[in-house]
């Protein structure tokens, strides 16, 4: 059996102004996601766990909470983005053209902005891309500009993992 090797990221040499990554699974937005999201950041907005309260907004449903579209959108490009990732360094510029509902499905696309190496840590360079959420219909829902340190090739943490072996 030959073993082959997975995905691991991009490392910040990998990274070129102008590359524009799809990023490859949507995700459908459920009223549980809404509801748990929404209350264990403690919002108090009924407008995203009361059904009825929202019927009678000119919305007439639900808005899903817009920290959870910021959350699942920087979540999709993860493995486009900032897998070998050191530390986040900014959210920048977050609008939300328009809302979100319980039901939609969102994806996402990130085009590289800026790239620099660190100058206070060597093993790391910094990298700024522009992230755009869309639903099913194409309507795009969020868009933002993130900031982030990123391991340089052979610099990040050794990826242990144990070893499998047989039982005896």
């Amino acid at each position: 059996m030959t073993e082959k090797p997975g995905w691991t990221g991009r490392f910040y040499e990998d990274f070129e102004v102008g590359d524009v990554y799809e990023h490859p699974l949507g995700r459908t937005v459920t009223t549980t996601d809404n509801s748990w999201f929404t209350l264990l950041t403690q919002n108090t907005a009924r407008i995203h766990f009361d059904h009825h309260y929202a019927a009678q907004t000119e919305f007439g449903k639900p808005l899903v909470n817009s920290a959870f579209t910021l959350s699942l959108v920087t979540g999709q490009s993860v493995t486009d983005l900032t897998q070998n990732v050191f530390a986040n360094l900014a959210w920048d510029e977050i609008r939300l053209p328009n809302p979100v509902f319980e039901g939609d499905t969102l994806y996402s696309r990130s085009e590289i902005l800026d790239k620099r190496e660190s100058s206070s840590r060597p093993q790391l360079g910094i990298v700024t891309a522009r992230t755009e959420g869309y639903n099913q219909d194409g309507v795009i829902v969020i868009t933002f500009q993130r900031t982030f340190m990123v391991y340089r090739r052979g610099h990040g943490p050794d990826d242990f993992r144990p070893v499998p072996h047989q039982r005896a």
